[in-house]
């Protein structure tokens, strides 16, 4: 059987031959996509569709017995659920008037994909959100410890400028107090000299006195 007649099984069931063709082309579609992206698809007494991954190996060609070295690949397998082993190992019956393969139990098809699919939007934006809030904290705390290092810079600058600041002072005094240490020997000979003027007066006055005696 291939897929034509496959579509035209299932026709009458689904309503017309376009429908069955939608159907059958949904189907495989889906379970393509998903097998490629590294997902199992499972139907409960069908069997399983899963991608396995084959790590790089050497095999014979066939036709020259050459031997050739084979890459590592990913091939896609299918395992039958054990309802389908017992039904072609004939040891259950096919039923007549209903479905071979198990049918989904009540409500568990009600809002199943789209369920699935904003179940799936809620944790990326969950993840999403989580991402960002740590980002946010990164930064505030990297923000924190630059303004701290700031803080801790400036105050270790400022008792410098103190430092620096009173050894002006210091060193002005002490020139202050040298230039003043100089100049006092200066007035104490100055005053000295005073004395020796007035003695000469008195001297002067006397030998006048004597004179006109």
């Amino acid at each position: 059987m291939n897929k034509a007649q496959l579509v035209e099984t299932i026709a009458d069931k689904m309503g017309g031959r376009q429908q069955a063709a939608d159907a059958v082309d949904a189907v495989l579609d889906a379970i393509v996509r998903a097998v490629v992206a590294g997902d199992r698809v499972s139907v409960t007494g069908f069997g399983s569709f899963e991608k396995v991954d084959r790590p790089a190996r050497y095999a014979r060609n066939p036709q020259t017995g050459e031997r050739v070295r084979v890459k590592k690949t990913s091939v896609p397998r299918f395992r039958a659920g054990q309802g389908f082993k017992d039904l072609v190992s004939g040891s259950k019956k096919l039923p007549k008037n209903d479905v071979a393969v198990k049918k989904a139990p009540k409500g568990s098809l009600t809002g199943g994909s789209s369920a699935t699919v904003k179940k799936a939007a809620a944790k990326k934006a969950t993840t999403t959100r989580a991402a960002a809030a740590k980002k946010t904290t990164a930064k505030k705390t990297t923000a924190k410890k630059t303004t701290a290092a700031a803080k801790k810079t400036t105050a270790k600058q400022a008792p410098a400028k103190k430092t620096t600041a009173t050894a002006k002072t210091t060193a002005a005094k002490k020139t202050t107090a040298k230039t003043a240490a100089k100049n006092a020997p200066a007035k104490k000979a100055t005053a000295k000299k005073a004395p020796a003027k007035k003695s000469s007066a008195r001297s002067t006055a006397k030998k006048t006195t004597a004179r006109k005696k």
